[in-house]
């Protein structure tokens, strides 16, 4: 089974200094059809204007992952850590029993970004932050894992992994099923063939099968992909 959430339908947040696109519910947007899934919670497609962006503010109990489209992006957080996050970068802030921090856009260019909240399996933890530069390979590769099963990913506190695909056009991937877990694509750059169906950038798609998933790029592509419990 594969239900698609295209680009378009997302919901549309303008704060003049942000532009926002969500995948699911979030803030003032409200879909009841979109509001996760499995222990994926936020997709946000954020563009943050320069010198603007999120002041200090709280978390708690939330797997919270910023990858770093465009530009770059300046964290601060009560844990003591201060670090800029560039393009290609992503960060883990895992919240645990509860941090502060803040997310500004230092340039005078717009970052874009891609936001991603987990909930995770188990509450009220130490909170830490990690950040990591993966290679830009192609293929699909894992960059988030379950703590301590991969000392090469960003350890998150569930039972979740999340694969970077890269493709050229006319490439493929192969991902093995499995019938007790789910798949959430989401779509960066270019476009994918997934079945019978054509994902294009912006666009999600959740998948629920035991057999092996292909994927092959149509045009040059770039794209997340969540194993979920």
């Amino acid at each position: 089974m594969i239900r698609i959430h295209r680009a378009a339908e997302r919901g549309h947040v303008d704060h003049g200094w942000l532009q926002a696109r969500h995948s699911f519910s979030f803030a003032s947007w409200y879909d009841p059809r979109h509001m996760g899934v499995s222990a994926l919670r936020v997709i946000n497609q954020d563009r943050i204007a320069g010198k603007r962006g999120f002041g200090q503010h709280p978390h708690d109990n939330m797997e919270i992952l910023t990858y770093v489209l465009k530009g770059r992006l300046q964290h601060m957080d009560s844990m003591g850590n201060h670090a800029v996050i560039h393009a290609g970068e992503l960060q883990l802030m895992s919240a645990g029993t509860g941090v502060v921090h803040s997310e500004i856009n230092p340039g005078d260019e717009p970052v874009e970004l891609l936001q991603i909240w987990l909930l995770p399996n188990q509450q009220n933890p130490a909170p830490r932050y990690a950040q990591k530069q993966f290679p830009r390979l192609p293929g699909l590769h894992c960059l988030v894992a379950p703590d301590g099963s991969s000392e090469d990913t960003l350890p998150i506190r569930q039972d979740a992994r999340i694969y970077r695909g890269i493709l050229g056009a006319g490439e493929s991937v192969q991902h093995p099923g499995c019938e007790d877990r789910v798949i959430w694509l989401q779509m960066i750059t270019g476009s994918v063939q997934v079945g019978d169906e054509t994902l294009e950038a912006g666009d999600g798609a959740e998948i629920r099968q035991s057999h092996a998933l292909m994927l092959t790029a149509t045009q040059d592509a770039e794209f997340l992909m969540f194993d979920l419990p």
